[in-house]
Protein backbone atom coordinates (compact mmCIF):
# COMPACT_ATOMS: atom_id res chain seq x y z
CA UNK A 1 0.00 0.00 0.00
CA UNK A 2 1.06 3.38 -0.56
CA UNK A 3 2.06 5.90 1.88
CA UNK A 4 -1.02 8.25 2.83
CA UNK A 5 -1.31 11.08 5.03
CA UNK A 6 -2.51 9.20 8.53
CA UNK A 7 -4.42 11.18 10.93
CA UNK A 8 -3.17 14.09 12.87
CA UNK A 9 -6.20 13.13 15.83
CA UNK A 10 -8.26 10.26 16.17
CA UNK A 11 -10.61 8.89 18.71
CA UNK A 12 -14.15 8.49 20.12
CA UNK A 13 -16.49 11.05 21.59
CA UNK A 14 -19.40 10.04 23.81
CA UNK A 15 -22.64 11.11 22.79
CA UNK A 16 -26.35 10.74 23.62
CA UNK A 17 -28.30 11.46 26.61
CA UNK A 18 -26.43 9.26 28.38
CA UNK A 19 -22.85 9.67 27.17
CA UNK A 20 -22.71 5.99 27.14
CA UNK A 21 -22.75 5.22 23.58
CA UNK A 22 -19.59 6.66 21.18
CA UNK A 23 -18.48 8.49 18.02
CA UNK A 24 -15.72 7.84 16.28
CA UNK A 25 -13.46 10.21 14.07
CA UNK A 26 -10.00 10.79 12.31
CA UNK A 27 -9.09 14.79 11.70
CA UNK A 28 -6.26 16.07 9.12
CA UNK A 29 -5.35 19.42 8.36
CA UNK A 30 -4.72 22.42 10.25
CA UNK A 31 -7.05 22.11 13.63
CA UNK A 32 -7.31 26.24 13.70
CA UNK A 33 -9.02 26.62 10.29
CA UNK A 34 -12.39 26.17 9.09
CA UNK A 35 -13.88 23.10 10.29
CA UNK A 36 -15.05 20.86 6.96
CA UNK A 37 -16.92 17.54 8.51
CA UNK A 38 -16.61 14.24 5.67
CA UNK A 39 -19.58 11.80 6.06
CA UNK A 40 -18.71 8.32 4.38
CA UNK A 41 -20.69 6.74 2.15
CA UNK A 42 -22.31 3.01 2.68
CA UNK A 43 -20.37 1.04 3.61
CA UNK A 44 -17.36 2.90 4.68
CA UNK A 45 -15.79 4.78 7.51
CA UNK A 46 -14.06 8.03 8.91
CA UNK A 47 -11.05 7.82 6.92
CA UNK A 48 -12.84 7.26 3.58
CA UNK A 49 -11.62 10.35 2.75
CA UNK A 50 -8.96 10.61 -0.40
CA UNK A 51 -4.98 11.14 0.09
CA UNK A 52 -5.06 14.47 -2.22
CA UNK A 53 -7.72 16.09 0.22
CA UNK A 54 -6.30 15.06 2.92
CA UNK A 55 -2.85 17.04 2.02
CA UNK A 56 -4.82 19.71 0.84
CA UNK A 57 -6.18 20.37 4.23
CA UNK A 58 -2.69 20.60 5.39
CA UNK A 59 -1.83 22.99 2.22
CA UNK A 60 -5.16 25.22 2.47
CA UNK A 61 -5.19 25.16 6.24
CA UNK A 62 -8.57 24.26 6.93
CA UNK A 63 -9.65 21.43 9.93
CA UNK A 64 -11.17 18.37 7.84
CA UNK A 65 -12.46 15.41 9.86
CA UNK A 66 -13.98 12.16 9.21
CA UNK A 67 -16.72 10.44 11.20
CA UNK A 68 -18.27 7.18 11.66
CA UNK A 69 -21.79 6.67 11.73
CA UNK A 70 -22.94 4.04 14.51
CA UNK A 71 -21.74 0.42 14.34
CA UNK A 72 -18.60 1.00 12.26
CA UNK A 73 -14.90 1.62 12.78
CA UNK A 74 -15.17 3.33 16.86
CA UNK A 75 -18.80 4.27 17.08
CA UNK A 76 -21.22 2.09 19.24
CA UNK A 77 -23.87 0.40 17.27
CA UNK A 78 -27.15 2.34 17.68
CA UNK A 79 -30.30 2.55 15.61
CA UNK A 80 -31.89 5.92 15.35
CA UNK A 81 -35.90 6.42 14.58
CA UNK A 82 -34.86 9.15 12.02
CA UNK A 83 -32.09 10.33 10.00
CA UNK A 84 -32.73 13.84 11.68
CA UNK A 85 -31.89 11.93 15.23
CA UNK A 86 -27.84 11.69 13.57
CA UNK A 87 -28.15 15.52 13.87
CA UNK A 88 -28.00 15.31 17.86
CA UNK A 89 -25.12 13.27 17.55
CA UNK A 90 -23.16 15.19 15.26
CA UNK A 91 -23.74 18.32 17.34
CA UNK A 92 -22.35 17.15 20.24
CA UNK A 93 -19.31 15.88 18.53
CA UNK A 94 -19.04 19.43 17.31
CA UNK A 95 -19.26 21.10 20.86
CA UNK A 96 -16.57 18.44 22.29
CA UNK A 97 -14.02 19.53 19.74
CA UNK A 98 -14.83 22.99 19.91
CA UNK A 99 -16.27 23.66 16.44
CA UNK A 100 -19.03 26.61 16.68
CA UNK A 101 -19.73 26.67 12.62
CA UNK A 102 -19.21 24.11 9.84
CA UNK A 103 -19.00 22.75 6.00
CA UNK A 104 -20.38 19.45 5.73
CA UNK A 105 -19.55 17.30 2.82
CA UNK A 106 -21.60 13.75 2.30
CA UNK A 107 -20.30 10.72 -0.10
CA UNK A 108 -23.32 8.66 -1.34
CA UNK A 109 -25.04 7.25 1.58
CA UNK A 110 -23.71 10.54 3.66
CA UNK A 111 -25.71 12.52 1.71
CA UNK A 112 -29.32 12.08 3.64
CA UNK A 113 -27.03 12.43 7.23
CA UNK A 114 -25.63 15.76 5.63
CA UNK A 115 -29.14 17.40 4.51
CA UNK A 116 -30.32 15.91 8.14
CA UNK A 117 -27.71 18.20 10.21
CA UNK A 118 -27.66 20.96 7.20
CA UNK A 119 -31.34 21.50 8.30
CA UNK A 120 -31.33 21.01 12.05
CA UNK A 121 -28.20 22.97 12.55
CA UNK A 122 -29.09 25.77 10.09
CA UNK A 123 -27.47 28.37 12.26
CA UNK A 124 -24.51 26.96 12.13
CA UNK A 125 -23.55 25.47 8.71
CA UNK A 126 -21.80 27.32 6.19
CA UNK A 127 -21.76 25.41 3.41
CA UNK A 128 -23.23 21.80 1.73
CA UNK A 129 -21.71 19.27 -0.77
CA UNK A 130 -23.42 15.89 -1.90
CA UNK A 131 -21.59 13.77 -3.87
CA UNK A 132 -23.64 11.19 -5.46
CA UNK A 133 -26.51 11.24 -2.70
CA UNK A 134 -29.18 9.12 -1.70
CA UNK A 135 -33.06 10.56 -2.66
CA UNK A 136 -35.84 9.21 -0.44
CA UNK A 137 -38.06 6.20 -1.72
CA UNK A 138 -40.41 6.42 -0.17
CA UNK A 139 -43.33 9.28 1.12
CA UNK A 140 -43.98 12.70 -0.68
CA UNK A 141 -40.15 13.04 -1.71
CA UNK A 142 -39.96 10.04 -2.91
CA UNK A 143 -38.09 9.02 -6.44
CA UNK A 144 -37.89 5.43 -7.94
CA UNK A 145 -35.06 3.56 -9.32
CA UNK A 146 -31.59 2.72 -7.94
CA UNK A 147 -29.94 0.65 -5.44
CA UNK A 148 -31.62 1.72 -2.68
CA UNK A 149 -35.05 1.23 -4.10
CA UNK A 150 -33.92 -2.15 -4.29
CA UNK A 151 -33.27 -2.16 -0.75
CA UNK A 152 -36.53 -1.37 0.34
CA UNK A 153 -37.91 -4.81 -0.45
CA UNK A 154 -34.82 -6.32 2.01
CA UNK A 155 -35.63 -3.90 4.63
CA UNK A 156 -37.54 -7.16 6.88
CA UNK A 157 -35.05 -9.18 6.62
CA UNK A 158 -32.47 -6.57 7.91
CA UNK A 159 -34.40 -5.83 10.95
CA UNK A 160 -34.16 -9.65 11.65
CA UNK A 161 -30.83 -10.34 10.16
CA UNK A 162 -28.86 -7.08 10.10
CA UNK A 163 -26.86 -7.27 13.09
CA UNK A 164 -25.92 -11.13 12.70
CA UNK A 165 -24.82 -10.65 9.23
CA UNK A 166 -22.83 -7.53 10.49
CA UNK A 167 -21.16 -8.81 12.92
CA UNK A 168 -19.94 -11.87 10.69
CA UNK A 169 -19.16 -9.70 8.12
CA UNK A 170 -16.90 -7.79 10.92
CA UNK A 171 -15.60 -11.10 11.41
CA UNK A 172 -14.19 -12.22 8.22
CA UNK A 173 -12.63 -8.75 7.52
CA UNK A 174 -10.93 -9.32 10.84
CA UNK A 175 -9.24 -12.49 9.55
CA UNK A 176 -8.95 -11.88 5.57
CA UNK A 177 -6.83 -8.36 5.54
CA UNK A 178 -4.78 -9.82 2.77
CA UNK A 179 -7.77 -10.24 0.44
CA UNK A 180 -8.98 -6.90 0.93
CA UNK A 181 -6.68 -5.57 -1.72
CA UNK A 182 -8.07 -8.43 -4.57
CA UNK A 183 -11.56 -7.82 -3.08
CA UNK A 184 -10.73 -4.23 -4.25
CA UNK A 185 -9.99 -4.95 -7.82
CA UNK A 186 -12.57 -7.55 -8.47
CA UNK A 187 -15.06 -4.47 -7.54
CA UNK A 188 -13.59 -2.79 -9.51
CA UNK A 189 -13.88 -5.17 -12.66
CA UNK A 190 -17.56 -5.52 -12.16
CA UNK A 191 -18.27 -1.58 -12.37
CA UNK A 192 -18.46 0.88 -14.66
CA UNK A 193 -15.63 1.89 -16.94
CA UNK A 194 -15.25 5.89 -14.68
CA UNK A 195 -15.14 3.74 -11.37
CA UNK A 196 -13.21 1.16 -12.73
CA UNK A 197 -10.21 3.67 -13.56
CA UNK A 198 -10.65 5.17 -10.40
CA UNK A 199 -10.23 2.23 -8.51
CA UNK A 200 -7.10 1.23 -10.49
CA UNK A 201 -5.41 4.01 -9.10
CA UNK A 202 -2.53 3.83 -6.49
CA UNK A 203 -4.03 6.57 -4.53
CA UNK A 204 -7.63 5.83 -4.38
CA UNK A 205 -6.87 2.21 -3.64
CA UNK A 206 -4.70 3.43 -0.65
CA UNK A 207 -7.59 5.33 0.88
CA UNK A 208 -10.24 2.39 0.51
CA UNK A 209 -8.28 -0.04 2.29
CA UNK A 210 -6.95 2.94 4.36
CA UNK A 211 -10.47 2.87 5.57
CA UNK A 212 -11.45 -0.64 5.46
CA UNK A 213 -8.31 -1.71 7.40
CA UNK A 214 -8.46 1.21 10.41
CA UNK A 215 -12.26 1.10 10.38
CA UNK A 216 -14.60 -0.20 8.45
CA UNK A 217 -13.87 -3.69 9.01
CA UNK A 218 -14.34 -3.58 12.87
CA UNK A 219 -17.66 -3.31 12.54
CA UNK A 220 -20.10 -3.49 9.87
CA UNK A 221 -23.70 -3.21 11.02
CA UNK A 222 -23.46 0.57 9.90
CA UNK A 223 -24.36 -0.14 6.50
CA UNK A 224 -27.67 -2.18 7.48
CA UNK A 225 -28.53 0.18 9.63
CA UNK A 226 -28.34 3.07 6.84
CA UNK A 227 -30.39 1.17 4.63
CA UNK A 228 -33.24 0.90 7.18
CA UNK A 229 -33.12 4.60 7.70
CA UNK A 230 -32.99 5.77 4.02
CA UNK A 231 -35.94 3.83 3.68
CA UNK A 232 -38.26 5.51 6.22
CA UNK A 233 -39.27 9.21 7.03
CA UNK A 234 -36.34 11.02 6.87
CA UNK A 235 -37.78 13.19 9.41
CA UNK A 236 -37.79 16.46 7.72
CA UNK A 237 -39.03 17.41 4.00
CA UNK A 238 -36.67 17.86 1.53
CA UNK A 239 -37.66 21.32 0.55
CA UNK A 240 -36.96 22.52 4.22
CA UNK A 241 -33.53 22.39 3.96
CA UNK A 242 -32.75 26.02 3.64
CA UNK A 243 -28.96 25.91 3.64
CA UNK A 244 -26.82 26.33 0.20
CA UNK A 245 -26.08 22.71 -1.25
CA UNK A 246 -23.85 22.04 -4.27
CA UNK A 247 -24.59 18.78 -5.48
CA UNK A 248 -22.04 16.22 -8.00
CA UNK A 249 -23.77 13.85 -9.43
CA UNK A 250 -22.34 11.29 -12.42
CA UNK A 251 -24.80 10.91 -15.05
CA UNK A 252 -23.37 7.68 -15.60
CA UNK A 253 -24.20 6.40 -12.41
CA UNK A 254 -24.54 2.99 -12.16
CA UNK A 255 -25.55 2.63 -8.17
CA UNK A 256 -27.92 6.60 -7.28
CA UNK A 257 -28.60 7.79 -10.86
CA UNK A 258 -28.60 10.81 -12.20
CA UNK A 259 -32.04 11.44 -12.21
CA UNK A 260 -31.98 11.30 -8.30
CA UNK A 261 -29.75 14.07 -7.58
CA UNK A 262 -31.46 15.80 -10.08
CA UNK A 263 -35.02 14.97 -8.19
CA UNK A 264 -33.31 16.64 -5.14
CA UNK A 265 -31.65 19.56 -6.21
CA UNK A 266 -35.19 20.10 -7.73
CA UNK A 267 -36.68 19.68 -4.41
CA UNK A 268 -34.13 21.84 -1.96
CA UNK A 269 -35.01 25.93 -2.39
CA UNK A 270 -31.44 26.72 -2.28
CA UNK A 271 -29.47 24.17 -4.50
CA UNK A 272 -26.77 24.07 -7.64
CA UNK A 273 -26.31 20.94 -9.85
CA UNK A 274 -22.96 19.80 -10.93
CA UNK A 275 -23.03 17.46 -13.39
CA UNK A 276 -20.29 15.29 -13.87
CA UNK A 277 -20.55 13.94 -17.60
CA UNK A 278 -19.37 10.55 -18.01
CA UNK A 279 -18.71 9.85 -14.38
CA UNK A 280 -20.25 6.88 -12.15
CA UNK A 281 -20.21 6.35 -8.39
CA UNK A 282 -17.36 6.71 -7.43
CA UNK A 283 -16.53 9.87 -9.36
CA UNK A 284 -16.79 12.55 -7.31
CA UNK A 285 -13.99 11.75 -5.27
CA UNK A 286 -11.57 12.33 -7.93
CA UNK A 287 -13.21 16.18 -7.90
CA UNK A 288 -12.29 16.61 -4.13
CA UNK A 289 -10.27 19.51 -4.68
CA UNK A 290 -12.76 20.94 -6.70
CA UNK A 291 -15.67 20.46 -3.90
CA UNK A 292 -13.63 21.47 -1.35
CA UNK A 293 -12.37 24.98 -2.73
CA UNK A 294 -16.54 25.30 -3.33
CA UNK A 295 -16.87 24.83 0.09
CA UNK A 296 -14.17 27.31 1.50
CA UNK A 297 -15.35 29.81 -0.89
CA UNK A 298 -18.70 30.84 1.65
CA UNK A 299 -16.23 30.74 4.49
CA UNK A 300 -14.52 34.18 2.46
Amino acid sequence: MIPIDRPKLEGSIAVGDTRTRRIGFSEFGNPDGPAIVWLHGTPGARRQIPSEAREYAEVRGFRLIGLDRPGVGSSTAHSYDSIAEFAQDFQTVLNTLGIDRFSVIGLSGGGPYSLAVSHVLSDRIVSTAIIGGVAPVNGPDAVEGGAVDIAKYAVPLLKVAGRPIGKALSMALGVARPIADPAISIYGRLSPEADRELLSRPEFRAMFLDDLLHGGSRRMEAPFADLKLFVRDWGFRIGDVQANIHWWHGDADNIIPYEHGAHMVALLPNAELHSMPGQSHLSGLDHAIEILDTLLAAWD
